[in-house]
């Protein structure tokens, strides 16, 4: 296994992906237990396909994809919680919307410009080799900036996950602080995109919050347990995509779902063992 190991991190490609997918990893864990308590897990999902139309526009101007993309997909979360809070459009309506057209612009503009080809699939579903340097570079400055204003602001965003009407009634600025956990889960929807692709980045903000609260109870330790399941799953997912030769994103969610149902076993057990 350490030989493995070895071989496999000998490969630079593959030392930037792990790097970056599990930072990435760590903020889509530590925003995915606010999304999840708030009902708005989906917006990961629909920010994806606001990304993959992006990334599209970004291919077909020859320009940097994380440099078009972030600026766009923070905006249309902004423009989503501006939608569900203020709008007669409900926000899972909203949230379909804004992906559907996204993703059929994205189509068209790839269609019209490199062609229905691989390009795609890796769009949908991530590649491990679409790190650069430069990308490597800016994903860990951002990823930095999304955990520092994570840390900074917690009190203030378990206030708004838990009651936001009486955080609200207690002077705290929601709306502000609902637009700082949309802006911080943007950045992360747009580094871990290219990786675990548009249809499957959303899973590392749902499946770590989901299998923590099987087991765990309390808001920090769920917090910090789907901290380290999403670190831990990423990894391994990793490795065994790079084993036997399968996608990377795939290979992560699959990991994801074995370590839900281990724990919902666990929890099953535990409520026995109490009874």
């Amino acid at each position: 296994m350490l030989s493995t190991l070895f071989e496999m991190f000998s490969y630079t490609f593959l030392v930037r992906a792990v790097v970056v997918g599990l930072i990435v990893s760590l903020c889509a864990a530590l925003l995915g237990v606010s999304l999840v308590l708030k009902r708005y897990s989906m917006i990961g999902d629909g920010l994806s396909h606001v990304g993959f139309g992006t990334l599209a526009l970004a291919t077909a101007m020859n320009a940097a994809p994380l440099t078009v993309s972030i600026p766009i997909v923070v905006a249309a979360a902004f423009l989503l919680l501006r939608i569900s809070e203020n709008s007669k459009i409900k926000g899972d309506a909203a949230i379909a919307l804004i992906s559907t057209s996204s993703l059929a612009i994205g189509v068209v503009v790839i269609s019209l410009t490199t062609g229905m080809n691989t390009d795609v699939c890796n769009y949908m579903f991530g590649s491990i080799l679409a790190m650069s340097k430069g990308d490597v570079n800016l994903s860990i400055a951002l990823a930095a900036v999304v955990l520092v204003l994570f840390l900074l602001f917690y009190n203030k965003i378990f206030a708004v996950t838990f009651d936001e009407n009486f955080a609200k009634a207690t002077g705290v600025k929601t709306e502000l602080y609902n637009m700082i956990i949309a802006f911080l889960t943007a950045i992360t929807i747009v580094l871990g995109m290219r990786m675990m692709g548009a249809l499957l980045i959303s899973s590392l903000v749902i499946f770590p919050a989901l299998t923590s609260m099987r087991v765990c109870k309390k808001f920090r330790s769920v917090t910090v347990c789907s901290a380290f399941v999403s670190v831990i799953c990423f990894f391994i997912g990793v490795v065994i995509s790079y084993i036997y030769a399968t996608p990377t994103g795939a290979s992560v969610v699959i990991v994801n779902i074995i370590a839900f149902l281990l724990f919902w076993a666990a929890n099953l057990t535990i409520g026995r063992i109490k009874k």
